[in-house]
């Protein structure tokens, strides 16, 4: 008996699934003749993909990160990683995080010729079907101890955002998430100098390559404003009470549905306070780009009418953002009454 399969964790998603190696699993009964051990270890092993999406930041935590801490924290680091679709600047990437779930270097088995046996291997990683998201009735673990798990990982100070007080010196940190190459905010000036004369000290910041630093700098922050996009899965390192507010881009029900269910809901379970600000078409930049009568304009198509390609070239790849600033003010008064509760 044999059965084939594919160690990444989102296995519904034809377009993932086609960048991972196949594997097979054999069964073999004591008449048949099973291959030689050529390293014996005493600790079970779990095999996963960084193939997929990996490249993604957000689809690196919830298709890898997440199901591999679902998986693994129960070995309390006594496991070994097996990787296939090596991707070694993945591992670099999340070695802080991959070092607190195994005590052991990752195997390669993609350029591994030994024929090794361990008492028990987990093929594939368990994943939660909500984006970002651990069930705590499904598994013994919730995204609490997941974002306590990262905060031990990065050695991150910051439990609790700010608590605005009568007579308070410090003022309540907003980082503005960069972007350059699509969804930027092209008034980032304006933006800055808005939130400063409502009492924040602001920080204008992209996600670099380094996640140790990133990640603390997020830490340090009370709100954080971005538009949707993989970039806004770093508020996994906010402190617990801190205001989220995503910037949903011009694109219908379908961008809203994305926006909502990637990050949004998520976010809750995360003890993050969320807002939403829905940008006009006159704050997008596809104004300049399509006459008001097009489709794209008037009425913008669901991703199932004109396929994810298109739909992504022209509202993610396109699409910038100037932001109105006095119609944008209001949410970031929200942000600050949200800080005093």
């Amino acid at each position: 008996m044999s059965r084939s399969l594919k160690p990444y964790a989102r296995r519904d998603d034809v377009d993932a699934m086609i960048r991972v190696r196949e594997w097979t699993l054999k069964e073999v009964n004591i008449n048949h003749k099973a291959p030689q051990c050529t390293k014996n270890h005493s600790i079970p092993a779990v095999l996963f993909s960084t193939g997929g999406y990996t490249g993604n930041h957000f689809h690196e935590f919830t298709d890898i990160v997440i199901p591999l801490f679902l998986t693994a924290r129960q070995f309390n680091g006594e496991v070994q990683f097996i990787i296939t679709d090596n991707r070694p600047w993945w591992i670099s990437k999340h070695n802080p995080l991959l070092k607190k779930l195994s005590h052991y270097e990752i195997m390669n088995i993609d350029e591994d010729e030994e024929v090794h046996c361990f008492p028990r291997v987990h093929v594939g990683l368990k994943r939660h079907h909500k984006e970002l998201s651990i069930d705590p009735k499904k598994y013994s673990y919730s995204m609490k101890d997941f974002r306590d798990f990262l905060r031990s990982s990065y050695a991150l100070k910051r439990f609790q955002a700010i608590k605005i007080r009568k007579g308070q010196h410090r003022k309540p940190r907003l980082m503005i998430l960069s972007r350059k190459r699509s969804r930027s905010f092209i008034n980032t000036d304006e933006i800055e100098k808005m939130a400063k004369s409502l009492g924040f000290d602001v920080i204008i910041k992209e996600a670099g390559s380094s996640m140790w630093g990133f990640a603390h700098v997020v830490n340090s922050c009370d709100v954080l404003l971005g538009v949707h996009g993989a970039g806004l899965t770093n508020i996994l390192f906010l402190p617990e009470n801190a205001v989220f507010i995503q910037v949903v881009p011009y694109g219908g029900y379908a961008l809203e549905w994305l926006a909502t269910n990637d990050f949004a809901k998520p976010s809750k379970d995360m003890k993050i306070k969320y807002l939403e600000y829905k940008i006009s078409l006159e704050e997008s930049t596809l104004v300049q780009q399509y006459p008001l009568d097009h489709m794209f304009i008037k009425d913008p198509p669901l991703i199932g009418k004109i396929g994810w390609q298109e739909f992504k070239s022209v509202y993610l790849d396109k699409q910038n953002i100037k932001l109105d600033v006095d119609r944008f003010k209001p949410t970031l008064q929200t942000a600050l009454e949200l800080l005093h509760k």
